[in-house]
């Protein structure tokens, strides 16, 4: 029996993980964190305490068995540690990327409490590459069982919705209305943080469940979620659209030539190859001086590519401090060493044009910290008579997003206050058997978060549907049997027919 690890037996330094230089990936779109090898993979797991009442699990909006892939890896049986990991996740490649593992299983991780947390989104990333590289799938015995299921939105939310719904036997569709699948991981993030190589590879693990991908299909404008429902035949609906729609704030000068959002930009840039003009046709005319409003991990993808881009000078114009900052701690920290210029506690007021209506400065004021707003942040309040030009020829706005208005224009589906889709505890909307999870029913937030919503979503849907589930084996009476054959409620749908000889 192995011996029971203690905070004092285990490696007490978090293993660190090979970057880029500074200077070179600045030059560069190629992925700035180089990745475990096998060696600092198995040295991390050791630092796991395997505690049996896991916090991380908990901590996980997607409840992965952390604990149960990492004693896997210990064993060396890297193909059982994926089925693991891939039996809440099917997308470990780019979770463990992209999402904020220091706010979720890292967060609780009781390692963290001495020592630094165990690094759970490093060791997922490794499993993920390993298993694109020797082509593993985990793909279970599916038995069809004749329900018609419409996905829209290929993002992390449908993705995840579709893949549960697949395996329960459902035959799905995906629609998305870009021209690659991927939604918000394709578009949104820039490939120094998440290559679209991997994005291709785990969203591959689609098909391979069966699911069937439709792109270049914007619903609400080629069909509504009405018709899906009653013209196209489908049994239920999940829509995972995001929030797509930029916010801007409304001073004057925001209609000049110059002035975009980072939605648009990086969309140009990392779908449509802005980066890349005479070659693709999508040229994006940046700016020589870039200020970006905004310090979340948007606003630090859309400066970061634009340097790499050309740009001579990039600036991050942000009201609050650095401690205020949205953003990961490692996005701020990457951006401060390739040259990023952060200017803190200032605020524009207005963008100052030229006489071609080009921007050539914007007027800002200067902001001090003062009582905490409802966001639990100290509240940014202007300094009197501290007005100022900031010179740029470009802004770009990284200051949240909306919903997109499409499908609550097109449908009668009740939204809230802010345009959002309105969704109970099970994410089932006001439309029976339509359902709708991630930044579309929240607004903005995590890739994972998005997982989550996409899973419980599913979970309503097989309960609206009447199929069983193995995490949510009865029906809303408790379980209580009507009689049917062999014990088995006829509303679960659990039987096949069987001719006899």
């Amino acid at each position: 029996m192995a011996k029971k690890k203690t905070i004092r037996t285990i490696p007490q330094e978090r293993t660190p993980i090979a970057v880029q230089d500074p200077g070179e990936r600045a030059k560069n779109f190629s992925e700035v964190a180089l990745g475990y090898g096998l060696d600092e993979t198995l040295n991390e797991c050791e630092r796991c305490l395997m505690c049996p009442e896991a916090a991380c699990v908990a901590g996980c909006p997607v409840g992965i068995d952390i604990p149960g892939f990492i004693a896997k890896t210990i064993e060396k049986d890297y193909q059982g540690a994926y089925d693991i990991l891939t039996d809440a996740n099917l997308l470990p490649a780019i979770c463990g990327r992209v999402c904020p593992q220091e706010d979720q299983c890292e967060g609780v991780c009781p390692v963290g409490d001495t020592l630094e947390p165990v690094a759970i989104g490093r060791l997922e990333r490794w499993l993920g590459d390993l298993a694109i590289k020797e082509g593993w799938s985990n793909v279970p015995y599916i038995e069809p069982n004749g329900f018609r299921i419409g996905i829209v939105g290929s993002g992390p939310a449908g993705i995840a919705c579709a893949a549960d719904m697949a395996k329960a036997g459902c035959d799905v569709t995906v629609y998305e209305a870009f021209h690659k699948p991927g939604g918000v991981l394709r578009y949104g993030i820039p490939e120094f943080r998440l290559p679209n190589e991997v994005i291709d590879a785990e969203v591959s693990a689609l098909a391979r469940l069966g699911v069937k991908i439709k792109c270049n299909t914007l619903v609400g404008r080629l069909f509504t979620i009405e018709q899906m429902l009653d013209e196209m035949d489908f049994d239920a609906v999940f829509i995972g659209t995001g929030a797509g729609y930029p916010s801007f704030m409304g001073i004057p000068g925001e209609s000049l030539n110059g002035v975009l959002s980072a939605n648009e930009l990086l969309t140009r840039c990392n779908l449509m190859h802005a980066g890349e003009f005479p070659d693709y046709d999508t040229p994006l005319h940046l700016g020589r001086q870039v200020a970006v409003i905004g310090a979340g991990n948007t606003a630090m993808d859309a400066m970061r590519v634009c340097l790499r881009l050309g740009a001579e000078k990039v600036s991050c114009v942000y009201r609050r401090t650095k401690a205020e900052s949205p953003a990961r701690a490692e996005e701020t920290d990457h951006a401060e060493e390739e040259g990023i210029e952060f200017h803190w506690l200032t605020a524009p007021v207005e963008i100052l044009g030229d006489e071609d209506n080009n921007v050539r400065a914007m007027k800002c004021v200067r902001m001090e910290l003062g009582e905490p707003d409802d966001s639990g942040r100290r509240r940014p309040v202007p300094i009197e008579g501290s007005e100022f030009e900031f010179e740029t020829d470009m802004i770009v706005y990284a200051i949240g997003t909306n919903a997109n208005p499409i499908i609550g224009q097109t449908s009668k589906l009740k939204l809230n206050a802010w345009g959002y889709i309105e969704s109970d505890e099970d994410l089932a909307t006001s439309m029976a058997g339509v359902y709708a999870g991630g930044d579309i029913v929240t607004g903005g937030a995590t890739v994972i978060l998005a997982m989550g919503a996409g899973r419980k979503a599913a979970k309503g849907m097989k309960a609206y549907l009447g199929i069983r589930d193995s995490d949510f084996v009865y029906l809303p009476d408790q379980g209580k049997s009507s009689g049917g054959p062999f014990g088995f409620d006829v509303r679960e749908k659990t039987f096949s027919r069987v001719r006899l000889a």
